[in-house]
């Protein structure tokens, strides 16, 4: 498609510029054939609304997971264009639904789909792994000829030439991407919201936060306009939006998957790296779409990147045996009462379990680790940030002050203070490393045996109302270790409040800090009722590339504990 012409650089106004991106989001919605249909209304829980609107073919389609959906592509049931058409039709009602879309690429899917159908029936095989296979992308990851604004209004109107190197593997086997998905202001908060496409809602309760800043991947998976997509996690940014829409989310160890060819300010800070990865309605999906990566050898083109070839999670605990720490709070924010259920239930069920040993994990100075980690978002003070929100007059959202104006450990560093900041970053690691390998106990073979994964919470609660994700400590913790992690749901979605009644807060509970006060307060807001359909998920971190051993230990967990490697249709 053609570069937008509604561009800050032509003249036009920031309020302008965004009318002008929603129209041309709505005209390839409207490309689709039969037309998306209209949603008569916008029900608190959405998620049953494509079956109700969508053709039966359709439905059965979208219902299947990732490591089905090849399968029926290979054997020739289905289609690829059939496939696509089906994602399109869902992908496009989801926008309807929960704000999620940037674009839809009508034209683009169903050529390539087209062309994959031609090579099945002369072939009689499919073309790769992915063959036909449709994938969603956040918006920030390139795409040629499209526009790549990573949800600033000032860089409305950029195009890039080539497809970010990501993409590029996976259409090498096969995919087919057709939607581009929200993100914030500034790509810095865990809520997709941005003065260009404006909020994304959750599709399991509107009156929360798909999350962010892959909230556009969250809330479109998470009502199944698609199966698998690209996000990407500095903070959280693929774990909380797998998290609060109930799925499975991946964030690699930094330099395993590409970046180039995704854009962003501060794009080649190096001080809390960058980590692509996927969101999936299954376990198999995140491991299929790592191994389809890694097997193209991405860092022949980025050099940056660590030559690892993927490891068959299979080969990880032949005798089933691991050893999980487990923990559920941070010492800087209780977690809300379902987050505390969700914890209990899991570790319940896994104590039953004779492969599964469970232990208390102590954590270490959370708080001294969001200090050092803040203390990096930000090499230059935020400059390039604010240059570039300011370059439009669009104006600050909240959540983006939180993080970056209002946020005390933000400096503009001197060469000498990041090498400083950078030290105390390693510091961090190497203490957090000696505790991990302290924490061994004599298994029966008379080996020392550290923990293989630490399961906790994801965030402070599930889903947050919008404009309350103020506490990335969860999920950011991990990214400044550079730790491998993977998202799973493990309990029943927030409904009774009788259910969270056991795990609710003392009657005397007096909260830690500021930051514990403010969940505290929104539980009492809210309670259980307030964030009713709610999603509960965990996640699990492994030492630094580790990542296949994590894929196989939360298949062990989740078998363990009866637990499903799929979201439910």
């Amino acid at each position: 498609m053609a570069p937008a012409t509604v561009t800050i650089a032509n003249g036009a106004k920031w309020q302008d510029v965004a009318a002008d991106r929603q129209r041309h989001r709505d005209a390839t919605i409207a490309e689709v054939r039969p037309p998306v249909p209209e949603p008569e209304t916008l029900p608190l829980n959405s998620t049953k609304t494509p079956a109700e609107l969508l053709t039966k073919e359709e439905v059965e389609i979208t219902s299947v997971n990732v490591e089905d959906l090849v399968k029926k592509i290979a054997s020739g049931e289905w289609t690829s264009t059939a496939v696509i058409n089906a994602f399109l039709r869902r992908a496009g009602l989801a926008q309807k639904l929960t704000n999620c879309i940037t674009e839809l690429l009508p034209k683009r899917a169903l050529g390539r789909a087209a062309e994959l159908d031609q090579y099945f029936a002369t072939h009689k095989k499919p073309i790769g792994p992915l063959h036909g296979v449709p994938i969603s992308t956040k918006e920030l990851f390139g795409l040629k000829g499209e526009d790549i604004n990573a949800s600033y209004v000032s860089w409305v109107g950029k195009t890039v030439d080539e497809d970010a190197l990501i993409v590029q593997c996976l259409l090498d086997a096969g995919a087919v991407v057709y939607a581009r998905t929200t993100q914030p202001q500034t790509l810095m908060a865990v809520e997709a919201h941005s003065n260009l496409y404006g909020v994304t809602v959750n599709p399991y309760n509107r009156t929360l936060t798909s999350g962010g800043s892959s909230g556009g991947e969250g809330a479109l998976i998470g009502i199944r306009g698609s199966i698998l997509g690209i996000g990407s996690d500095i903070g959280g940014s693929i774990r909380v939006p797998a998290a609060n829409n109930g799925l499975f989310g991946y964030k690699p160890t930094t330099s395993r998957l590409p970046t180039l060819g995704s854009y962003a300010p501060m794009a080649y800070a190096e001080s809390i790296a960058v980590s692509p990865g996927p969101l999936s309605t299954s376990l198999k999906g995140l491991e299929l779409f790592t191994k389809v990566v890694l097997d193209r050898k991405p860092w022949y083109k980025q050099p940056s990147l660590v030559a690892f070839d993927w490891r068959d999670p299979a080969t990880f605990f032949p005798d089933r045996k691991i050893r999980v720490g487990v923990f559920s709070h941070d010492g800087v924010v209780r977690p809300h009462p379902p987050i505390l259920r969700g914890i209990a239930e899991l570790v319940e069920k896994l104590k039953k379990s004779p492969n599964v040993e469970v232990v208390e994990w102590k954590p270490w100075k959370h708080d001294l680790a969001w200090a050092t980690i803040a203390a990096l978002y930000y090499a230059d003070g935020g400059a390039e940030v604010k240059a570039a929100v300011n370059a439009s007059g669009e104006p600050w959202l909240p959540l983006t002050k939180f993080i970056l104006l209002d946020n005390p450990h933000v400096k503009e560093h001197t060469i000498a203070s990041l090498w400083s900041a950078v030290g105390a970053r390693d510091a961090y690691r190497q203490e957090y490393a000696k505790l991990w390998s302290e924490t061994a106990a004599t298994d029966p073979k008379g080996k020392n045996r550290p923990f293989d994964i630490i399961i906790s919470p994801v965030g402070p609660g599930v889903a947050p109302k919008h404009g309350t994700a103020r506490y990335w400590g969860y999920a950011s913790q991990w990214n400044l270790l550079d730790y491998p992690g993977i998202i799973f749901p493990v309990a029943d979605a927030v409904g009774a409040p009788e259910r969270e009644e056991p795990y609710a807060y003392p009657a005397d509970y007096q909260p830690l800090g500021e930051s514990d006060k403010y969940f505290y307060d929104l539980w009492k807001e809210h309670g259980a009722a307030g964030y009713k359909d709610a999603p509960i998920a965990l996640q699990a971190v492994a030492r630094r590339f580790e990542d296949e051993k994590l894929f196989r230990a939360v298949q062990i967990v989740l078998e363990e504990a009866g637990l499903p490697a799929v979201v439910p249709a």
